[in-house]
């Protein structure tokens, strides 16, 4: 199996090969630089495995949530390439990705939730909830929420007492309380972590046309209001 793997969800960009059990990633802290970096990144990892396009057997790419800009760099770049070599692509979520990475990077943590929070701006944050057993599909819906309203579904849920807190969405100074075993928000979305996800999607069937791909961005009504000073 062999998928190629896109990100710019936030402020990093990453490009990941998955090839047979091993992956190979290029990875660089590159906020407004994306657009630049990224089909090089491409072009990198492609030619050390000495491949092209046409020998994957997908693409796959966060779908969000995360920066209305970021997730556009994606997600068009994925669609392109996806197009001209008639690949399919697997949509990742982001904060499914970024849990993925909290427990590459803190083995200790398989055993737990591992709740994942992006910053959303304007004092509400991106999050969900993913356990080891079912790292695709959050406990919990998926939600744009200010702090508070976190600090409420979490107490109000039936989640382990003892959870786990990755990403930069933790850096609220409402959450100084928060009743987690153990917070990082030095944690960013890694494209290999979207691959060995989209490696267990795809072996559910979970795949879509470059024509269907969408990102996911939860907070519908700004992305609106985005899209129309675009256009205007």
């Amino acid at each position: 199996m062999k998928i190629l793997a896109l990100d710019t969800t936030s402020g990093a960009c990453s490009v990941a090969l998955y090839c047979h059990g091993h992956t190979t990633e290029r990875f660089v802290e590159a906020e407004r630089d994306h657009t630049r970096r990224l089909l090089p990144m491409v072009d990198q990892v492609l030619a050390e495995a000495e491949m092209g396009l046409k020998d994957l057997d997908a693409l796959a790419v966060s779908r969000g949530p995360g920066s209305f800009t970021g997730l556009r760099i994606a997600i068009s770049c994925a669609q392109g390439l996806a197009f001209a070599a008639d690949k399919p692509v697997v949509p990742v979520s982001s904060l499914a990705a970024l849990a993925a990475g909290a427990r590459r990077r803190h083995p200790d943590w398989r055993d737990l939730p591992v709740v994942a929070a992006l910053d959303a701006r304007m004092q509400q944050v991106y999050w969900g909830v993913y356990s080891v057993k079912a790292p695709n599909c959050s406990l919990l819906p998926e939600a744009v929420q200010d702090p508070q309203q976190v600090l409420e579904v979490l107490s109000q849920s039936d989640l382990p007492r003892d959870c786990y807190g990755a990403g930069p969405g933790w850096q609220y100074p409402q959450f100084s309380s928060v009743p987690l075993k153990a917070i990082d928000t030095d944690i960013s979305i890694h494209a290999a972590d979207i691959a060995e996800l989209a490696l267990l999607l795809w072996r559910n069937g979970v795949a879509v046309s470059a024509e269907e791909l969408e990102p996911l961005y939860l907070r519908d009504q700004v992305a609106w209001q985005k899209r129309q000073r675009i256009r205007s």
